[in-house]
């Protein structure tokens, strides 16, 4: 990678009207964002005064994309999943793929699979260019301890696109064998889950973020700590590491200066450092260091972030949030 951790700052910003819960980096001058407004943008991150190309097509919050070879794969709250031809900007398939809302969909590292998953507690992986389902995962209880509705918020394949993890509300992780859909192991990860029982008889937290490390060995998993007043995101931004296979928890970086939800993992390619983002009302983006749990770096971001791009090639990030796109430079 041409950057370092260490140096990682804010070069540009494109504000927005809008909440920008996805982003897909098409290129150096151009992104696609996905829209609290139910629709798709295409960004020049270069030129402010140039006009979005606008796709419409979903319902509801666009809360993932992927680049599939010449094509968008967009997934909504609407619980669809739509493929989009680039060079004509129109809507090729649509699928009905979830009852619920889509939390989160994940890209394989070879491109040929695609997972979402969504309130309806299950987690189906996709051909990535047919658009055929392949494995539907049920692992999470549709309820939590407390009887209220669990959310299933996350995945992540590992980097062999062997395993995929998957993440709920009450802190419940899932490991997959993707060969033969089934479950290899499971972890806890307790202190991201807050129950209220007095006040508001309420719950509020839960996995928001998998990464596994480039060698497959660890799973670091982002969320919040515990929550005095459920009504905000005032816990902890929290991240776990595991060994995964051992179920042991290696490091617990518990951040007393940025609260909220930690979003967003990804991994440098050595493994020797993962970058984590999210956020409150504000947002946070750190380095962290893999094998001690320290952070590396930390910087404040100028609103919360929902989604992130890493580029190793060329040391950049995109990070999209509230009202804006960002660009950093490592």
């Amino acid at each position: 990678m041409t950057g370092q951790p260490e140096n990682l700052k804010v070069i540009k910003e494109i504000s927005r009207p809008d909440i920008l819960f996805s982003v897909a980096v098409l290129n150096e001058t151009e992104a696609f964002v996905g829209s609290s407004d139910s629709k798709i943008y295409r960004l020049n991150t270069q030129d402010d005064k140039a006009e979005p190309l606008e796709l419409a097509g979903h319902t509801s919050y666009v809360t993932g994309l992927e680049l599939v070879g010449d094509q968008l794969v967009s997934a909504a709250y609407d619980g669809k999943l739509k493929w989009w031809d680039l060079e004509n900007q129109v809507e090729i398939r649509s699928v009905d793929a979830h009852a619920k809302w889509i939390r989160r969909m994940a890209l394989s590292h070879n491109g040929a699979q695609l997972a979402t998953v969504s309130d309806d507690m299950v987690c189906r992986v996709w051909d990535a260019v047919t658009g055929s389902c392949l494995h539907e995962l049920k692992g999470h209880q549709a309820v939590t301890p407390n009887h209220f509705p669990s959310m299933l918020y996350c995945c992540a394949f590992s980097r062999d696109d062997r395993l995929l993890a998957t993440a709920d509300r009450v802190g419940h992780v899932v490991v997959w064998d993707l060969q033969t859909g089934k479950e290899v192991k499971s972890i806890e990860a307790p202190d991201m889950y807050t129950w209220d029982p007095k006040a508001r008889i309420h719950s509020i937290g839960g996995v928001r973020s998998l990464a596994f490390s480039p060698d497959g060995k660890q799973l670091v998993i982002g969320g919040m700590g515990h929550v005095g007043n459920i009504d905000h995101l005032g816990g902890k931004s929290l991240i776990e590491i595991f060994a995964w296979e051992k179920g042991e928890r290696l490091h617990q970086l518990a951040d007393d200066s940025y609260k909220g939800l930690t979003e967003r993992l990804a991994f440098d390619p050595s493994g020797k450092w993962f970058i984590a983002a999210g956020g409150d009302n504000s947002g946070f983006v750190k380095c962290v260091d893999t094998n001690t749990g320290k952070s590396i770096l930390d910087s404040k971001a100028s609103t919360h972030l929902h989604d992130i791009r890493l580029d190793d090639q060329h040391g950049t990030l995109v990070t999209a949030g509230h009202g804006k796109l960002s660009l950093w430079q490592l």
